[in-house]
Parts: C-alpha cells; sequence; structure tokens
C-alpha cells in the first residue's frame, strides 16, 4: 500500500553552506568593511552579531537570501530579540525542526475534511499518510502545499 510521510527538517549540512554564504556576502560588502559583524551556527540556531541594529536586520535578509539558494524554506525561521551588550548588538535565529502535535493534528484534520480515500496518522513528529492509490497521495500532497501550518513541509519516504 503506498504511503509517505509528512516532515518538516532542516539538512544541517545544506544549513552550515547558507551561513559560510551570508558571511562572504558580509565580508565583501563594502558598507560592511572594518565593522565587527558576524555569524555563529550551533545546530540549528545562528547568532548575528553587528554594531548596530540596522546591520543587524540587513544581515537577517543576507540569511534569509542565502537560505533560500540552498534549498531551505525560510518560513523555518524563528528570530529571536535585539540583544545590546557593550558595542554590539546580537540575535538569535532558530530554525525549526519537526512538527509538535497541534502542526500534526492540522494536518490530519485537513486531509480528513476533504474526505479523500486516505488514512492519516501522527507518529512522533511527523505524519504518514496511506491511501491505495498513488493519484490519492498526490492530491494530499497538492492539497498541503497549499496550506500554512506554520512550518513548511516536506514529502519524504514515498513507498510504492
Amino acid at each position: 500500500m503506498p504511503s509517505f510521510d509528512i516532515v518538516s527538517e532542516v539538512d544541517l549540512h545544506q544549513l552550515t553552506n547558507a551561513v559560510d554564504q551570508a558571511g562572504r556576502i558580509v565580508a565583501n560588502r563594502f558598507d560592511f568593511k572594518g565593522v565587527e559583524a558576524s555569524f555563529e551556527r550551533d545546530e540549528r540556531r545562528v547568532v548575528i552579531t553587528a554594531e548596530a541594529e540596522f546591520q543587524v536586520a540587513q544581515m537577517e535578509d543576507m540569511l534569509r537570501s542565502a537560505l533560500v539558494k540552498c534549498d531551505i524554506d525560510p518560513a523555518a525561521m524563528d528570530s529571536g530579540e535585539l540583544e545590546s551588550s557593550g558595542k554590539l548588538v546580537r540575535q538569535a535565529v532558530t530554525l525549526k525542526h519537526g512538527l509538535d502535535s497541534a502542526q500534526c493534528k492540522a494536518i490530519v484534520k485537513r486531509i480528513k475534511d476533504e474526505k479523500m480515500k486516505v488514512q492519516a496518522q501522527v507518529q512522533g513528529d511527523q505524519v504518514r499518510v496511506t491511501g491505495k492509490k498513488r493519484d490519492d497521495l498526490q492530491k494530499v500532497m497538492g492539497l498541503l502545499r497549499e496550506e500554512d501550518f506554520g512550518a513548511p513541509l516536506q514529502f519524504n519516504n514515498f513507498r510504492d
């Protein structure tokens, strides 16, 4: 019986590439010459450090564009509060990983509301959808791509 999993994941290797790319952009920009500005990555958390708040905002946009280039949905970004310490301003950006139970329940409810011939069940931080026909599963994927559940969705582990 065909099935697939609905997940919300961030590839850590691609995240490293995006942070490195954003760091190179900052190093080459004329308006950041002589400015203490950097990106630091720790697992799924990126700390943006600069001398002024507007520079942190510009760096956040640079990181967002680098994430898009590395095929990471920027909707996974969760920006924290700005923190000032001395002459530096910091902002922590956390990338969401996994679906919480409320999002999983909303996905299952949305699938059941369509009355398609598929079953959806929550398995930890993901949702497994099974059905008799591959076409039904592809309709579910199309339906979920149109909705906003507060996290970027990926469809993996497709089995025929």
